[in-house]
């Protein structure tokens, strides 16, 4: 029964599932047909009214269910036998989590034996996750090793592993008890191997939960582990967990410190810091000297390194290699193997353990698609480009007397893609199609440029450019400033970014630019504010701030970072929208910084990247290193959204002219093809994806044949609600 001043309904709740472990229960599961509209919607909105959510949510003002029998409960599912999620207490459905693995805890298993045992040829999203979760064995193991305590945004949540995380431990841990030792194999190490999952799909909390789950096993906790990595957040993470391993984290600074750390004998957890944020002008701080003599002969060493594709500590790995033979060695990376490099990091690390491809974190929600948008007119701006061909490529749409006088005025010595006049003109594009663009929603930008002399010139030309967008905004007429969205669509883009800047005015006003750069011995004082690194943590705080919030202690206007090769690696804000790309970047280089859009979060998506140096022009050659299989997914042209949003409004106006209805004003005749329940779960469906398609390709000018029907279907999708009372908010 829901105790005093809970029962507002019927005084008592009813779960169809509690699973119970020792007369505990740890487990609750809410089922729902498939044939309703938005099944698991409805699932965990009744687990969120069961323990009382919706009211520490201040979604509704009284208490209700009975969270007393949650206080024990660790997961919570919701499925509808097609599919199936699990989450956490508190959590929405966006934090609810497919389950697509049956591997169990010793790294094996696999969906086909499932399957076969069932005497099926497959299995729903349900029967896999009871296979793969809710064993026995499988849901101690979750229980005990893949639940997390995590601060976000100031709160501290309760997280489950994702499939693929609990996939990957296992698979690499019991490779590491079974596979043979080097003086075993007589050549080669064969417990270790490389975890290849993309980039913003928890590889870091993947190996947090690694080396819990070592601490914990007999065989494994006898293991020291030298963590390689140029990450902070991740020894972080790793130094909070480490008391419930009982370990201690010990950090190596310098390559001394990491000889004495790795000769000393016994378990231990060490970090080999390579340096606070990845830049190409860095060097490893622990790869200077002379190469390591033998340190330590144990094999019960495991040595795990972050980002196992990068040559660039190659260094470091060598001489770890060289000074520990007979340690076992796990690679992560967050972006697919060069082909050419296969060979050589396999032969480093050994196989793959697990791989999850871009494709398959687009599709399970964990990453958003990342889209992107050329800005130079005619392709690409080449290194090394004069500055005639440059001027003729930005200022294309002038006249030749137009671009003679703008010559004479900015001509300018020194590289191209420094050039002051350039900078201020790209700065000005990039604020315009910001505000058009993402400052409606809230997202904030990375600018990626040439050099650091270009970084500092960029932060001078984006106030100047903030400015002078707010006076001519502010001098619009008051008819264009009255102008609505769907008038709006069909104008300028230049006109656009006005009216939004008027409509946005008081925002944009507030708004700030960092640099993030590294610092160099002969730097001119004035850029010590944006090298110094305690600055930069601050900055960096303030820009993963939302830009809009109803509390303004928790909203933050640094809008911009612009760097050169700062935080284009391991730098997680999913309040970031675009990236604005303005150098050559290829490879691995290119994957891990568009990825810097792909998180999820803050009702995105998308992520966008928008191209002034021609990179995307040039997408096959700047990815040839690798297989088509491995990048399939990585980067996609907003102009291939065009026919996506044709085809999904013409399965959604189908249903309609199914029925024998060639327009849709007639509000009764439209509500009449939708009396079923089934025709109403497939409306609800198809609207969605339309006007999500609409609202990646709005406000350019080839979305505005869609917009009349996309309301017109909007109020039949708010009249059928009405009437049926069955039909899911959008």
């Amino acid at each position: 029964d829901c105790p005093p001043g809970h029962d507002v309904g019927k005084g008592f709740i009813i779960p169809d599932l509690v699973l119970l472990v020792n007369g505990i229960p740890l487990v609750v599961v809410e089922a729902k047909s498939p044939g309703i509209p938005e099944p698991l919607a409805e699932a965990v909105k009744q687990l969120r009214r069961y323990h009382n959510a919706r009211k520490a949510a201040l979604e509704v003002e009284e208490n209700e269910g009975a969270p007393a029998l949650f206080s024990s409960v660790q997961l919570l599912i919701a499925t509808s036998f097609d599919q199936a999620r699990v989450g956490c207490i508190g959590a929405g459905l966006e934090h609810y989590g497919q389950w697509k693995t049956v591997v169990g805890p010793d790294g094996t298993g696999s969906d086909d034996d499932e399957a076969k045992a069932l005497g099926k040829k497959g299995l729903s999203g349900q029967e896999r996750l009871v296979a793969g979760m809710l064993r026995p064995a499988h849901l101690l193991d979750i229980l005990r090793h893949f639940l997390l305590f995590m601060n976000v945004g100031g709160q501290t949540i309760k997280t489950v592993c994702r499939y693929q995380q609990y996939r990957a431990v296992n698979r690499a841990l019991e490779r590491l008890r079974t596979g043979k030792t080097r003086i075993q194999d007589g050549e080669y190490d064969r417990r270790g191997g490389i975890v290849w999952h993309t980039q913003g799909s928890g590889k870091s909390l993947t190996m947090v939960f690694m080396i819990r789950k070592m601490r914990t096993d007999l065989g494994l906790r006898k293991f020291k582990v030298i963590m390689v990595t140029d990450r902070r957040d991740l020894q972080r993470q790793l130094s909070e967990t480490a008391n419930l391993s009982g370990d201690v984290v010990e950090l190596a600074t310098s390559a001394g410190s990491l000889k004495k750390l790795a000769r000393r004998k016994g378990p231990g957890l060490i970090f080999a810091t390579i340096q606070k944020y990845r830049t190409d002008e860095d060097v490893a701080e622990v790869t200077k000297g002379s190469a390591f003599e033998v340190l330590n002969e144990d094999d019960t060493i495991l040595v795990v390194v972050d980002e196992a594709h990068r040559t660039q500590a190659g260094d470091l790995h060598a001489n770890l290699l060289a000074a520990l033979p007979n340690c076992a060695r796990i690679g992560f990376t967050g972006t697919p193997i060069i082909m050419g490099e296969k060979k050589r990091t396999s032969q480093i690390f050994g196989d793959f353990i697990d791989k999850y491809t871009i494709k398959e974190s687009e599709a399970d929600g964990a990453t958003v698609p990342v889209l992107y948008e050329g800005r130079t007119a005619e392709g690409a701006v080449k290194d090394g480009a004069t500055l005639d061909g440059l001027f003729e490529d930005m200022f294309r749409g002038r006249s030749d007397e137009e671009l003679e006088a703008i010559r004479k005025k900015y001509a300018t010595k020194g590289n191209i893609l420094e050039a002051p006049a350039l900078i201020a003109e790209k700065a000005r594009d990039m604020l315009r199609h910001y505000v058009t663009n993402l400052l409606p929603n809230g997202y904030k930008a990375q600018v990626v440029c040439y050099s650091r002399t270009a970084v500092v010139r960029y932060h001078a030309a984006f106030l100047e450019a903030r400015d002078e967008l707010l006076a001519e905004a502010a001098a619009l007429s008051d008819h264009d400033k009255a102008m609505d969205d769907e008038v709006l669509c069909t104008r300028p883009a230049r006109l656009q970014a006005l009216v939004q800047a008027w409509r946005y005015r008081e925002t944009l006003k507030e708004i700030e630019f960092a640099a993030v750069m590294s610092s160099g011995n002969n730097d001119d004082a004035s850029w010590r504010k944006w090298t110094d690194g305690s600055a930069q943590e601050a900055r960096i705080k303030r820009f993963k701030k939302p830009l809009f919030h109803k509390d303004p202690t928790k909203a933050d206007p640094l809008a911009f970072l612009i760097v050169k090769s700062m935080l284009l690696t391991g730098f997680d804000a999913p309040i970031e929208g675009v990236m604005y790309l303005d150098r050559s970047i290829r490879e691995a280089e290119l994957l891990q910084a568009i990825a810097r859009v792909n998180r999820t979060g803050f009702g995105k998506t998308c992520g966008i990247v928008v191209d002034y140096f021609g990179v995307a022009h040039h997408l096959k050659a700047a990815l040839a290193a690798y297989s088509d299989e491995d990048v399939d997914g990585a980067l996609a042209s907003l102009n291939d959204q065009i026919p996506v949003l044709r085809d999904r409004h013409i399965r959604v106006v189908d249903i309609f002219r199914r029925a024998g209805m060639d327009d849709l004003s007639d509000d009764e005749a439209c509500l009449n093809v939708l009396s079923t329940e089934k025709a109403r779960a497939e409306f609800t469906v198809k609207l969605k994806d339309f006007l999500k398609s609409l609202e990646i390709v709005l406000p350019r000018p080839e979305g505005l044949p869609f917009v009349k029907d996309a309301k017109r279907l909007a109020y039949i999708h708010a009249r059928a609600r009405n009437r049926y009372r069955d039909v899911m908010i959008i």
